[in-house]
């Protein structure tokens, strides 16, 4: 198996069954992940080589009005897409296996989780995933230690309060929040 026949059965959102080919293959991508983060978040990196650190982790360029404050942590990283004028702040972390899709001009506060696999309910096959999409418009806001799960769209310009849990899809121009999260008002 290689990386794009491992992408397109996650993005086909096919059910990862444990010990599977899949499964392996996903810890093998996880240990990368996990030497590219700690790169990024041992010691100090100017903003250029913040980007270009974050790009071999996504394996994908961004662009140069993309803005991180490490620590950033991600199990995967190569399911991540990023927009123009995107920024992420301190302490987030992405589970983006089931894929991370960030419109231009988004905010991600403080220890943002983006979550994108849910295990099996049973505890017989527990150790088996679904991976599901997050999708984040464009002028979203997300406020700290907001967590969003799988599947979820967060629409253009909304507002995910901090602290929120969205466990579905935030209309647009909207402001949500508590847990789980609910529409409380219109973006203005």
């Amino acid at each position: 198996m290689d990386l794009k026949q491992y992408l397109n059965i996650l993005n086909s959102g096919k059910h990862i069954e444990a010990g599977s080919e899949e499964h392996l293959y996903m810890h093998g991508i996880s240990q990368e992940a996990l030497r590219l983060t700690a790169e990024l978040n041992g010691s100090y990196h100017t903003p250029e080589e913040i980007r270009e650190i974050f790009e071999k982790i996504i394996g994908k360029p961004v662009d140069e009005t993309f803005g991180l404050f490490p620590p950033f942590y991600t199990d995967c990283g190569k399911n991540i897409t990023i927009g123009k004028n995107v920024f992420i702040n301190m302490g987030c972390k992405f589970q983006d296996q089931g894929g991370i899709f960030i419109d231009d001009g988004a905010l991600i506060g403080h220890n943002v989780v983006l979550a994108t696999l849910n295990h099996d309910i049973s505890p017989v096959t527990r150790h088996s995933m679904t991976p599901k999409p997050i999708h984040i418009g464009k002028n979203v806001w997300v406020g700290a230690n907001a967590v969003i799960l799988p599947g979820v769209t967060v629409g253009d310009g909304a507002i995910v309060a901090a602290g929120a849990v969205v466990t579905r899809d935030v209309p647009e121009n909207t402001v949500v929040g508590g847990v789980p999260a609910k529409v409380i008002k219109k973006a203005e």
